[in-house]
């Protein structure tokens, strides 16, 4: 059997594991990948990733654009690294946590944690899974959690999936609700006094009923957290599907196959007919909600128009 050729590692991964060839020339001293990026990701936490250039770093070093080029030779291998080095390593205390879902519980307040202190990290484009040490430290860890699990390989790549989407969408809310504190002088508590109002000032019980108990109920201005809430209840999913292996019942792995993907179910007429009606319903549905939408709008439109014509009437 033959050999498959050797994998030749993009320049910032090769990089970021320390088997990237050295440059022969340029600065000797106070230069190097490491000081590269150390000094980028001090720009990027003072003034954001837009501000992060070569020539910026260079600047900040005290060399040229041209010899940053000698150890990082492409912007887009610099933000690699920098995502590297912000990410960092997972803590001990995911490994030392009790139990599957409370080493979960760590991982996900921890990379939560990451992308507060560098908000940045969230605006680098997703292009693929960041095959670098500290990235797949962070997966390895979830994984290593679930060890002991009945789950499958799939299966626990799956659960640690769903700790890193629910920790980035945490962050990239808390990241804005920060950056609207800070760009407005307001506090925490303030913006949320703010948006509390708002929502109070346009949202009436005829139109959003729920919508409009859920104002009424202060949630907008409560301590309690929502993320929390919702990452606690992804990890009773887990637990819940775990007892379910250890009972002895069969993997769901397959759940997200539609009854369509069965070719006999798909030739059916019964079925076709039902899935054809299913896709019309669906789709009268979203045309009496457009129409629904247009029509409140008019209605707060025609409101707002007869309150300034009394308001002109009576000065």
């Amino acid at each position: 059997m033959d050999e498959p050729e050797p994998v030749e590692l993009p320049r910032g991964v090769a990089l970021a594991w320390g088997v990237a060839a050295s440059p022969q020339r340029g600065p000797k001293r106070e230069m190097s990948v490491e000081s590269i990026v150390e000094a980028a990701v001090e720009i990027a936490d003072a003034e954001g990733l837009g501000a992060v250039s070569m020539a910026a770093v260079a600047k900040r070093l005290g060399f040229t654009p041209m010899s940053l080029y000698r150890y990082v030779s492409a912007k887009d291998d610099l933000l690699l690294l920098m995502q590297e080095e912000a990410t960092g390593l997972p803590s001990e205390a995911s490994r030392e946590a009790e139990g599957w879902r409370q080493k979960l519980l760590v991982l996900f307040r921890e990379q939560l944690a990451v992308y507060v202190r560098h908000p940045w990290l969230l605006s680098i484009p997703i292009t693929g899974s960041p095959v670098t040490p500290n990235s797949s430290a962070w997966i390895e860890a979830g994984l290593a959690a679930l060890a002991e699990t009945p789950l499958g390989a799939e299966e626990r790549m799956a659960a640690v999936l769903a700790v890193t989407g629910q920790a980035r969408w945490n962050g990239i809310v808390f990241a804005g609700y920060a950056q609207t504190a800070r760009e407005s002088g307001r506090s925490d508590e303030e913006v949320a006094a703010r948006e509390q109002a708002f929502y109070d000032a346009v949202i009436t019980a005829e139109a959003y009923p729920h919508l409009r108990s859920i104002v009424e109920a202060g949630v907008f201005v409560s301590p309690y957290d929502p993320f929390r809430w919702s990452f606690e209840r992804t990890l009773d999913g887990i637990e819940a599907y775990i007892a379910r292996l250890d009972r002895g019942e069969p993997s769901r792995l397959d759940d997200a196959s539609a009854p369509a993907d069965d070719l006999d179910v798909a030739e059916d007429k019964r079925y076709r007919a039902a899935a054809k009606a299913a896709a019309d319903a669906q789709k009268a549905v979203l045309q009496a909600e457009k129409a629904l939408r247009q029509a409140r709008k008019a209605q707060r439109q025609a409101l707002a128009e007869a309150r300034e014509r009394r308001s002109r009437a009576t000065r």
